[in-house]
């Protein structure tokens, strides 16, 4: 039995069918938004732009109005295209701002320090968002049902404010201490005394985090769409509050800021097809890691053995080295990343992947006190040495970690992914894939089977239920320490995903199983 975790528990989270519509996602109460929009009439789209909306309300430290992030969008009938929304450097950035300090960066990335954490927390760490600029033209191009209905339950539930459960407790406990210098993101999550917020162990009462300014705003980008936030007082309030905190925005950055719509890229992988992300994400770096898998290895039998997982971990290990070698907004042209994910799919059978983030938990941990919106740290995507394909600039694009992926599978299933977890996104995503198409699997079983994570450079992280002689052998194999860890609550050694599937007109949906909010809902009339 392992310290963190009673080997005699059993946990399991089947996934759920459906002819009709279902949103899996990290938030349960986002999902049943999603679902109930889908009930109501509303295709996959429609459901998708409700659920952003709502878990910047439901967990608004994984995403929100101050993040950013991608849509991958496989209609029943039509060629699949992909919403860009991805966060931009301001355009009056200034680089000596980020002085290197020497030593590593203490959160997501192994970069050079930066002084005072500068590219982590607070206004010099916030990036220019998309997530509504994405959701709007996501609206405009494929959503059937008006704008404003689809904001409605988020406002609903900013209104009601933040239920502080358990498993918030530990999350807004997790972050005290990197909130507490910021006066709204103190007064939201922290108690007086400057602890978290918390209800009693036995209490029937429940307290809640006030997320008023938050409602007010979303109220503002439902009557006016984009242009509410993007221009008018409500982009006003936010750049004189990133001002007073010490940022260099301009109005400028928010009136200039288009999300795009491009096709999705297509690959060829063992005779399926594999949809996702053209630049400046994980998409292509998973590309080239199926692509390595493909070419290097060849599956045997029904689930992965210790072959297999040698050879996801090889693959996945060359891509990101190859991506951090060479990707990067060089030259700040359209054409050549803690997070939300959730995926959907309709009863017409469209499918959709959305990934969005505020990069870090509480992004930048700096909530404007006007707006009440909690501000992404995007300019930690980039690297603080001047001279890399990454490096920090001005009005640059972000290189995420972030890939929401649609697949179809030769027998006709189609199935739409992602996960949440920074740089443990992509190689969750490569093995779920290789699951459902190299081993025939559906989402209950590969959604129950271990995974390897492989983002760290010195060693990889292995599920401890692989069985022992697996185990054994992949140590054998690898050239770096294999390190067993279990599949828990918190903390995370490996990614969150969500994923939905559709085969002859029977849709499923399904999460990452240890993890308590999340759950796959359908759209039942």
């Amino acid at each position: 039995m392992t310290r963190q975790q009673n080997a005699s528990w059993q946990i399991t989270k089947p996934a759920v069918t459906s002819r009709h519509g279902i949103v899996a996602s990290q938030s349960r109460v986002a999902a049943t938004v999603g679902a109930k929009i889908m009930a109501e009439g509303g295709n996959a789209v429609d459901a998708a732009i409700a659920t952003s909306f709502a878990l910047g309300a439901a967990e608004p430290w994984m995403s929100g109005m101050g993040g950013g992030g991608y849509m991958v969008i496989r209609p029943a009938n039509g060629p699949a295209k992909v919403v860009e929304f991805g966060m931009r450097a301001p355009k009056g950035l200034r680089t000596e701002d980020y002085p290197i300090t020497g030593g590593k960066a203490n959160d997501l990335f192994p970069w050079p320090a930066v002084q005072d954490d500068r590219n982590v927390f607070g206004a010099t760490a916030v990036a220019i968002p998309g997530q509504v600029a994405g959701m709007a033209l996501a609206h405009e191009t494929f959503a059937t049902k008006p704008w404003a209905d689809l904001l409605a339950p988020a406002i609903s539930l900013a209104d009601d404010g933040l239920p502080v459960d358990w498993f918030a407790q530990l999350i807004i406990g997790g972050s005290a201490r990197d909130l507490h210098p910021f006066d709204a993101s103190r007064e939201t999550f922290l108690d007086d005394a400057g602890f978290p917020k918390s209800s009693g162990w036995t209490a029937l009462g429940e307290t809640r985090c006030d997320l008023s300014r938050l409602a007010a705003s979303l109220r503002v980008v439902a009557a006016q769409g984009a242009p509410g936030f993007y221009t008018g007082p409500l982009a006003d309030s936010i750049i004189a509050d990133l001002h007073a905190a010490g940022g260099r925005h301009r109005l400028e950055d928010l009136s200039t800021y288009r999300a795009t719509l491009v096709d999705a890229s297509a690959d060829a992988y063992r005779g399926h097809t594999v949809l996702g992300t053209p630049t400046l994400t994980a998409g292509p770096t998973l590309a080239r890691a199926l692509d390595l898998m493909a070419g290097n290895w060849h599956p045997r039998g029904t689930a992965p053995d210790a072959t297999a997982y040698a050879a996801y971990d090889a693959a996945i290990r060359q891509a990101n080295i190859e991506r951090y070698e060479t990707m990067g907004d060089i030259e700040n042209e359209p054409d050549p990343s803690c997070t939300s994910h959730f995926s959907v799919v309709d009863a017409e059978g469209t499918m959709v992947a959305v990934t969005q983030t505020l990069l870090s938990i509480f992004g930048s941990r700096l909530m404007l006190p006007g707006s009440g919106i909690l501000m992404n740290n995007g300019i930690m995507w980039f690297d603080p040495e001047p001279g890399k394909p990454n490096s920090l600039g001005q009005d640059k694009r972000c290189l995420a970690n972030m890939c929401p992926t649609v697949v179809e599978r030769s027998d006709g299933a189609v199935f739409a992914l992602g996960a949440s977890g920074g740089r443990k996104i992509m190689p969750s995503v490569a093995q779920l894939i290789s699951m459902v198409l190299d081993y025939g699997m559906d989402l209950d079983t590969a959604l129950h089977t271990p995974r390897l994570d492989m983002s760290l450079v010195e060693q990889t992280i292995a599920d401890d239920s692989l069985a022992p002689e697996v185990l054994s052998a992949l140590e054998a194999a690898l050239p770096h320490p294999v390190i067993p860890a279990p599949r828990t609550i918190f903390p995370l050694h490996f990614a969150c995903p969500s994923a939905v599937s559709r085969l002859a007109g029977i849709n499923a949906g399904a999460t990452e199983i240890m993890t308590p909010w999340a759950d796959a809902v359908a759209a039942e009339r």
